[in-house]
């Protein structure tokens, strides 16, 4: 039977019926239309679905939404700032050619967040380390972690 739950989600109240056992994921894409929260493993394996709640990287393909209630969650939605501007660290994606099929890139770019908030200034080993809950199967990676550097040299978190 479905609950009303209460979303915060990239700074605006939301409110909806869900069942007790969707995802966040589920709720953020189908429900809530933030489609840029990707669907990949559906496991907690690939990272593709990162989001943050609290400002922490959470795969929320296997996060309830009910757990969620009075959390605040950022989709990659949430970055864009005024006049659609893009994040830093979007935009050291793009200069260092880290986008490829771009599937990854959502989830890849809000655990470098999460990542950045925690230490901004890591090491490439730390950057490594960071991001091995999340798969891409195009760039080999590199070009990720030069743009995660780069961003963060710049204070671009």
């Amino acid at each position: 039977m479905k609950q009303l739950i209460k979303l915060r989600v990239n700074g605006i109240d939301e409110e909806l019926y869900a069942e007790p056992w969707w995802t966040l994921s589920h709720v953020l894409r189908e429900e809530l239309n933030f489609i840029g929260t990707k669907q990949g493993c559906e496991g907690g394996h690939c990272g593709a679905c990162t989001v943050l709640i609290d400002g922490k990287a959470v795969m929320s393909c296997i996060y309830l939404a009910m757990k969620a209630r009075g959390k605040d969650i950022m989709t990659i939605e949430g970055l864009e700032g005024e006049n659609g501007a893009l994040h830093p660290l979007q935009e050291a994606f793009i200069e260092h050619f880290a986008v490829q099929c771009g599937y990854c890139t959502p989830g890849m770019i809000m655990t470098a967040k999460a990542m950045l908030g925690e230490n901004p200034n890591p090491t490439e080993e730390e950057v490594r380390a960071g991001l091995s809950g999340n798969l891409c199967r195009c760039t080999g990676y590199t070009k990720i972690v030069e743009a995660i550097l780069s961003s963060a040299e710049k204070k671009g978190n």
